[in-house]
C-alpha cells in the first residue's frame, strides 16, 4: 500500500485504524523513504533532500521517539487528527512536519500547494514509490486542491491540531475557518533570520575554515532563494575596527562569489531586476548608504544603522552588511518575529551571553553557518514531538 497524492474528490478522512507513538510501521516506512532521498542521484540534484533524508534516518527517528517517552505514571498518545498547511516557497518543509506527526501516531492530511514543484515533486514521487504497511495508506493523505473554502473548513473541523506554515497572511486566512472546541493551532508565521560574523574570529581563521564557513552560508542562503524563514537576510559584522570589518566583508564576498559560481547557482533575470529595484529603494530611503553588484547572483548593501536591517525579502542573493561592536548591540532591535541567528567566529561564552541577554524576546535558534536550514524536533521554539502528542497521567 502506498501513500496517495489524491485529488480533492478522492479525499476521505483517514480510517479509524489506530497508530501508536513511535509505531514501528511508521518508523519502517520513514526509514525506507529516507534511503530513497539519500540516493546519490537525488542528493546531487537536490541537496536539501539529502538533509531531509539524514533527518529521517532510523537513528534520528529513534532519538525523536526517545524524547517522547515519559515516566511510568504518564502515558503518551497521539494527539489525533492533524491537518497540515505548508508553504509553497519552501517545498520540503511539509515532510518534516508530517513525518514527526506520523511518528507520533497521528492521522494526517497534508495540503500540498499546487505551486510546489522541483524538490516537492521528487519527494512525492519517492513517497509513492516507497513500500509501506497498508495502515500507512489508510491513515496518511497528501492532497492538492485549489481555493476551496468549504474543503478547508471541513478539514479544520475534522482535525485536533492544525499546523499552518507560510506567513502572517496565510495564518490569518486559514484561521477564518473555526476549529473544534478542543482543537488548537500550531502556527509558523512570517519570520526573519540573520547572520553574525565575528571580525576578529574571521581574521584569526585559516583559509580552509573561512571557505567552509562561506560554503555553509551559501547553502543557508541559496537553497531556497533566500526565502526560507531561517535564511539570513542581513550579515552583521561584529567587533573589530571599521577597517578590519570592511576587509572581512570584502574577503567574505570574494569567497561567496567563488562558491556560488562553483555550485552553478544562478538568479533569473526577473528576480535580478526585482532585487535591484528593492536595493535602490533601500538606498532612496536612506536605509542603505552603499550598493555593490559583484555579480548577477550577489548584491551587497551597506547599512550604517543596524536597526535599518530589512525584515522583508529583498531577493535571492541580496546581503545588507552592518558593523556593530558586539552581539549585545543587536539585542534591543531583535523581536519575536526573528527566528535564527547563524554565526561564525565567536567563542561559546559570547554566544551563551547573547542568548541570556535575549531572554526570550526573540530568536529561537543560534546555529553555526551552514546549519540555518537544518531542521530539528525543536523548531520556532516549539517542542514538536510534544505538540503532536497528548499525555494521560495515572495516580494510585
Amino acid at each position: 500500500m502506498r501513500i496517495r497524492f489524491g485529488a480533492p474528490g478522492e479525499l476521505t478522512a483517514p480510517s479509524g485504524e489506530r497508530l501508536s507513538v513511535g509505531d514501528p510501521r511508521v518508523v519502517d516506512f520513514l526509514s525506507r523513504f529516507a534511503r530513497r532521498l539519500l540516493a546519490p542521484a537525488v542528493a546531487r540534484r537536490h541537496p536539501e533532500l539529502g538533509s531531509l533524508g539524514y533527518f529521517l534516518r532510523p537513528a534520528e527517528l529513534s532519538r525523536v521517539v526517545d524524547r517522547m517517552r515519559r515516566d511510568d505514571n504518564t502515558w503518551i498518545f497521539p494527539r489525533g487528527n492533524v491537518f497540515h498547511v505548508p508553504p509553497a516557497n519552501v517545498d520540503t518543509i511539509f515532510v518534516y512536519s508530517w513525518a514527526l506527526s506520523a511518528l507520533a501516531g497521528n492521522h494526517n492530511v497534508v495540503r500540498i500547494s499546487s505551486r510546489s514543484a522541483g524538490a516537492a515533486d521528487v519527494v512525492l514521487e519517492a513517497l509513492n514509490a516507497t513500500d509501506a504497511d497498508p495502515v500507512i495508506g489508510r491513515t496518511q493523505r497528501m492532497v492538492t486542491y485549489g481555493r476551496d473554502d468549504q474543503l478547508t473548513a471541513n478539514l479544520s473541523a475534522w482535525c485536533d491540531l492544525r499546523v499552518i506554515w507560510g506567513g502572517d497572511a496565510a495564518v490569518e486566512a486559514i484561521r477564518r475557518h473555526p476549529l473544534g472546541p478542543a482543537a488548537r493551532d500550531l502556527t509558523f508565521p512570517d519570520r526573519t533570520s540573520w547572520a553574525a560574523l565575528s571580525v576578529p574570529g574571521w581574521h584569526a581563521a585559516d583559509p580552509a575554515t573561512r571557505t567552509a564557513a562561506v560554503t555553509g552560508f551559501a547553502n543557508d542562503s541559496y537553497w531556497f532563494d533566500q526565502a526560507a524563514c531561517s535564511s539570513p537576510r542581513t550579515v552583521f559584522l561584529v567587533g573589530g575596527a571599521p577597517a578590519a570589518a570592511e576587509q572581512a566583508r570584502a574577503e567574505f564576498l570574494t569567497l561567496l562569489s567563488a562558491v556560488v559560481a562553483q555550485r552553478g547557482w544562478t538568479v533569473d533575470a526577473a528576480m535580478a531586476v526585482e532585487k535591484r529595484v528593492h536595493a535602490y529603494s533601500l538606498a532612496a530611503t536612506g536605509a542603505s548608504t552603499g550598493l555593490a553588484f559583484p555579480s548577477n547572483e550577489i548584491t551587497a548593501l551597506t547599512l550604517d544603522d543596524p536597526s535599518a536591517a530589512p525584515r522583508r525579502w529583498i531577493g535571492a542573493g541580496a546581503f545588507p552588511f552592518a558593523h556593530v561592536t558586539s552581539l549585545g548591540e543587536l539585542v534591543p532591535g531583535l523581536q519575536r518575529q526573528d527566528q535564527t541567528v547563524s554565526h561564525f567566529g565567536f567563542a561559546p561564552a559570547d554566544l551563551r551571553a547573547f542568548a541570556v541577554d535575549l531572554a526570550g524576546r526573540g530568536v529561537d535558534r543560534i546555529v553555526p553557518f551552514g546549519a540555518a536550514l537544518t531542521f530539528s524536533a525543536i523548531w520556532d521554539g516549539y517542542d514538536l514531538p510534544a505538540e503532536f502528542t497528548r499525555l494521560t497521567t495515572l495516580s494510585y
